[in-house]
């Protein structure tokens, strides 16, 4: 790693972070552990951190070469090789290096009681400058209610709260042909392009629950799954608790989706009107018990109403499996979800998620995106560094409170604010809240990261 001081232009301060970052997760082992690896040549590692590092110099592999400042000791060849790759596992890599930070680091500053989950969300992957992208198809965006050129990053991530990462994502075409703008290019069906390629073109649900899948193998920590309307449908929640997952949910208020209670199966809205609501200051208006229904499988789950204070005849729905949470800890641990908002806002804004690879090639997109994941993990790291006294030395282990989960009241919050940015049939946080987020994830970052970190537009 001496080498991206020397020729990368980077400052001391940040080589160090990225050299004790790759030696310390085992990022070389994680490339291997994914296909990653030459019987010859320049070793895919060294490959690796010039991508991984080329944020930090403020400068593109193509300005390199064009101003002649190229010192990485290899052409851009090798480097379209590796992101090119049909055999690299791009998933397996994120999932083992994710799990590799949760388990070595982040539970040893968190208590056994504290809740972890996994959460679900999609954000949208422009590529509007092309129309020969591999598999680019036609995706909606909800903020500006018009479809564009990319694809959809569905993401699955892990929060205890405090800490966001990544843990793997997939980016999703569309099954529907018609919508599809170009076709994948024929490959071995035995390679991981292959499967990824198959992925892209498969329903979002099923895609999440392989996604799922692909994290509890590698034994990532984590008690419920946490996602909005979209996903939410009882199959859906029905295939995740038989996984070994307990959901908290933003259910959809539609006429299309029903639930049996008192014995008969009802929609949303019915079961809303036939209740009498809680009166006062209390923070959700009604909670009932109700059973999910799907092919033969039935499953109980509690649904709770919250009350929109800035619209009286408003409200929102969450659903969760677990029958043991109380109507504060549903709120509560739902607030969490926010955390992969601020992920999506920190890729694009700084990490050039949509912008800086330009390739035509769905392998090297889906390579890019994992580069993106790994450095927004070392961010975070960093991130909670700062923030958390006992990372400094063993003594701060003792005689510091550990870091405050969400609370209650925060939760609420976020969950009320959600009324002022309805967008559609999607959810999300308003521009001023996100603006907020990502500034105070950016304040918790070291000066010597941030500085180097390009603001995008």
């Amino acid at each position: 790693m001496n080498s991206i001081t020397q020729n990368y232009q980077i400052d001391n301060k940040v080589s160090t972070s990225i050299k004790s970052f790759f030696k310390k997760y085992r990022i070389s082992a994680a490339l291997r552990l994914s296909n990653a690896y030459k019987s010859k040549g320049i070793p895919v590692i060294s490959i690796f951190e010039y991508l991984f590092s080329m944020i930090f110099t403020n400068r593109s592999m193509y300005m390199n070469m064009l101003m002649g400042t190229n010192q990485a000791g290899f052409k851009k060849d090798t480097v379209y090789r590796l992101l090119n790759s049909i055999h690299i596992n791009w998933i397996r890599f994120t999932t083992w290096l994710s799990a590799q930070i949760i388990n070595e680091t982040i539970t040893g500053l968190t208590s056994d009681k504290r809740v972890n989950v996994l959460i679900v969300d999609d954000s949208l992957f422009e590529r509007s400058s092309s129309k020969k992208v591999e598999l680019l198809a036609k995706v909606y965006d909800h903020a500006k209610k018009t479809y564009k050129y990319g694809f959809r990053l569905l993401t699955l991530g892990w929060s205890d709260g405090n800490t966001f990462l990544p843990v793997n994502g997939c980016l999703l075409s569309t099954e529907n042909q018609k919508n599809r703008i170009n076709e994948a290019i024929t490959m071995d069906k035995r390679s991981a392009g292959y499967l990824r390629r198959n992925l892209a073109q498969t329903k979002a649900t099923a895609v999440v629950l392989e996604l799922i899948k692909a994290a509890k193998k590698a034994m990532i920590p984590a008690s419920y799954v946490l996602f909005d309307t979209w996903f939410c449908s009882p199959s859906s929640l029905i295939a995740i608790k038989e996984m070994g997952y307990d959901i908290i949910a933003m259910a959809k208020k539609t006429s299309k989706m029903h639930y049996l209670y008192n014995g008969i199966m009802q929609p949303l809205t019915a079961i809303y009107k036939q209740n009498r609501k809680r009166r006062g200051r209390s923070r959700y208006l009604l909670s009932v018990e109700v059973s999910l229904e799907k092919d033969g499988k039935s499953i109980p789950a509690r649904i709770v109403f919250v009350r929109n204070k800035n619209k009286r005849k408003d409200y929102l729905a969450l659903i969760t499996t677990d029958m043991n949470l109380n109507e504060d800890e549903i709120i509560r641990i739902y607030g969490k979800r926010w955390d992969i908002e601020v992920f999506f806002k920190v890729c694009k804004s700084y990490l050039k998620l949509s912008k800086e690879c330009n390739s035509l090639s769905y392998d090297a997109m889906t390579a890019h995106t994992a580069i993106v994941f790994t450095r927004y993990m070392m961010l975070a790291l960093e991130n909670r560094r700062s923030s958390d006294l006992r990372t400094m030395g063993e003594i701060f282990y003792y005689i510091q409170d550990e870091m405050s989960d969400i609370t209650l009241i925060q939760a609420f919050h976020l969950l009320m604010q959600v009324f002022l940015d309805t967008i559609a049939d999607k959810l999300s946080l308003t521009s001023e809240q996100l603006d907020q987020l990502l500034n105070a994830f950016m304040a918790a970052i070291p000066k010597e990261l941030k500085e180097r970190l390009p603001k995008c537009a």
